[in-house]
């Protein structure tokens, strides 16, 4: 089973080495329209192979972890006798050679479908020829990473009788989300990365559709996935870590953000194309530079190069992704620079609604910059004193959360500029310029006095009153790209609505409760009514039982409790919510003394939820998008 497994890896590295090395032959011959128009289908007939075998192969791993195969050295690390079978699957991703695997995986699946897709046959052989060369390489690095430095199917000389257990930390339900939306994300922008860099090549742009319609529905839905993994990854740490925070600034939450930020750039430029038919040059680069960054993030997660809570520690595959990261940008910048078109209008003014999108653009491309070099401090920093100096959470408030307020303003204020310069509406802009002003006096009188969460929450409100205007429109629903951008845009103003209320304004207390004693956090009354123990076959557990109210109304109960899993000998939190769309009432037990005196954290999170519901809108409207009729130069954007 461990030598078949790997066997189909390893055939699936060949399969992608060989159909690349005859894609390079064809081309240096000159010869890629006459020989590929003999055997069309060898790239096709290629990944076709290799989907099949990484199909197998993580078919094998998965029944594997589903039967307690502890002759798999991966399944004994990630798994035991006690893990449910939920969390089993899971573990599929949970270790550096699964997750390495899914993501491999990830990719073959967007790159079969898109092979069958009508729009990929309309292409010309040229450039089908270049995208399957780019595609291959990356697929055959994955293979290559796969058989050497991060093989999941070793064995054991002699199998153990139980397993490890998967990292209790991880035995959440956000793990079972939130690892492969990343991953799909990722693997989703290699199809649209490629085949910019392949019509940059191939040079085909009047004969066949651009890259950029053929790969708006992968373009869409990758951003999409990405978007869901990173916020239910938010979701899962507060939930899960006992702190009451969702967003920490560690390094590995950076390292997803970083081509979030990259690929939404390149969804505004890409408007800017479209539209416009500006920015050639630009678009394939930040297209390609989408993949380059998410193995870049693999990098930091796999490398030790930066310590995480969430990092898988140093190891062999560190070097090697470094390299990838290196040619692959290289690659990039002289593949974009191949694609400059002809017929390309020169650049507008900044007091245009083109000019107001490059602001955007430019900041979005300035806070992935800003968050990098200081993800890297503690490397850049060793470099020239003895030792590391890494960036605290408070560095990213203080710089990139303006930044965030700021594309929010630019948001409010686009929608209303016309493609040439001057105001479309002006009667609207004033309305939504009058509620900014208004709002802003209003919470300031409220006690609201953080300047920059006050700005935001006055921003937001904005551009919130701006998309429901664009809303009320009927020509927004005449078109879908339309639709999906103000839904967006929607979506992201209660985001920051949520994130300005929660963030400076959570109240917080840590108390120390004997049973009977009640104490107050925020507007809520907390009464500890017993403290419970036990346990099960996999951890112990103290639960503090509180009752909870809110002007004497009672709101239910909240049972945070401590458990200490016995083959990890270490003590987790499992944090208690009551839900609410205004404040939340969030509980973690930190420790039972002797005489059952519980301490508590204890804390109110005002509009929290609206990160959530507006993530979930950011989520759903760009698939409206997915498939649209040609539209209009003037539609909204």
């Amino acid at each position: 089973m461990h030598l078949l497994a790997y066997s189909l890896i390893l055939l699936s590295f060949l399969c992608s080495l060989g159909a690349a090395a005859r894609i390079v032959q064809l081309i240096i011959r000159g010869q890629s329209a006459k020989k590929a128009a003999r055997a069309p289908h060898l790239p096709e007939w290629a990944n076709a192979v290799q989907f099949c075998c990484l199909l197998l192969a993580s078919a094998l791993l998965t029944r594997a972890l589903i039967v307690h195969d502890f002759s798999f050295v991966y399944v004994a690390s990630y798994t035991d006798l006690v893990l449910p079978l939920f969390y089993r699957l899971t573990a599929f991703w949970g270790g550096q050679e699964g997750s390495l695997l899914f993501w491999a995986f990830s990719v073959v699946i967007f790159g079969i479908v898109f092979q069958f897709l009508p729009s990929y046959h309309r292409l010309s052989i040229a450039t089908r020829l270049w995208f399957w060369l780019f595609y291959f390489v990356i697929t055959a690095f994955f293979c290559l990473l796969l058989i050497t430095w991060s093989n999941p199917f070793t064995v054991f000389a002699q199998a153990p009788t139980d397993g490890r257990g998967l990292n209790p930390m991880l035995q959440n339900p956000g793990m079972i989300f939130h690892p492969p939306l990343l991953f799909l994300g990722y693997g989703g922008f290699v199809i649209p990365g490629c085949l910019a860099l392949a019509q940059s090549m191939s040079r085909n742009w009047d004969q066949e559709n651009g890259w950029v319609e053929v790969s708006r529905p992968f373009t869409l839905l990758a951003w999409v996935l990405l978007t869901a993994g990173i916020v239910l990854g938010a979701w899962w740490s507060y939930m899960e870590l006992g702190w009451g925070g969702y967003w920490a600034w560690d390094p590995v939450e950076n390292a997803s953000l970083i081509p979030w930020l990259i690929a939404t750039a390149a969804l505004h430029t890409l408007i800017i194309q479209t539209r416009r038919n500006k920015l050639h040059r630009t678009n394939v680069f930040l297209m390609a530079l989408t993949t380059i960054s998410a193995f870049f993030a693999t990098y930091l997660v796999r490398s030790g190069v930066v310590q995480s809570l969430h990092a898988f520690g140093e190891s062999g595959v560190g070097l090697p992704l470094l390299i990838f990261v290196l040619l692959g940008t290289a690659l990039s910048l002289w593949c974009a620079g191949q694609a400059g078109h002809p017929k390309a209008e020169p650049f507008a003014d900044l007091k245009t609604r083109e000019g107001f999108i490059m602001i955007a653009v430019w900041t979005f491309l300035a806070l992935a910059g800003i968050i990098l070099l200081a993800t890297l401090a503690p490397v850049i920093s060793s470099a020239f004193v003895n030792e590391s100096i890494g960036l605290d959470a408070s560095f990213y408030n203080r710089v990139c959360l303006p930044l965030f307020v700021f594309i929010t303003s630019l948001l409010a204020i686009c929608p209303w500029l016309y493609w040439n310069g001057g105001v479309r509406d002006v009667r609207r802009l004033g309305t939504v310029a009058g509620v900014f002003a208004a709002s802003s006096c209003a919470f300031w009188s409220m006690g609201y006095t953080n300047i920059v969460a006050a700005l935001g929450m006055a921003i937001s409100l904005s551009a919130l009153l701006g998309s429901l205007f664009l809303l009320a429109r009927r020509q927004t629903y005449a078109h879908r790209a339309s639709l999906a951008a103000v839904g967006v845009h929607l979506g992201l103003a209660l985001v920051v609505l949520g994130v300005a209320f929660s963030g400076p304004y959570k109240i917080e207390r840590e108390v120390v409760l004997a049973i009977g004693e009640e104490t107050a956090v925020g507007p809520f009354a907390v009464n500890l009514i017993r403290i419970n123990d036990g346990e099960t076959p996999a951890y112990g557990f103290v639960q503090a039982e509180l009752s909870v109210t809110r002007q004497g109304k009672p709101l239910g109960q909240s049972l945070p409790e401590r458990r200490r899993y016995f083959k990890w000998n270490q003590i987790f939190a499992e944090s208690s919510v009551i839900p609410s769309l205004g404040n939340e009432f969030y509980a973690s037990l930190l420790a039972v003394d002797n005489d059952g005196r519980a301490t508590l954290l204890l804390s109110a999170h005002p509009l929290i939820n609206w990160i959530w519901i507006g993530s979930t809108l950011m989520c759903i409207f760009p698939l409206l998008a997915l498939r649209r009729r040609k539209e209009p130069a003037d539609a909204e954007a």
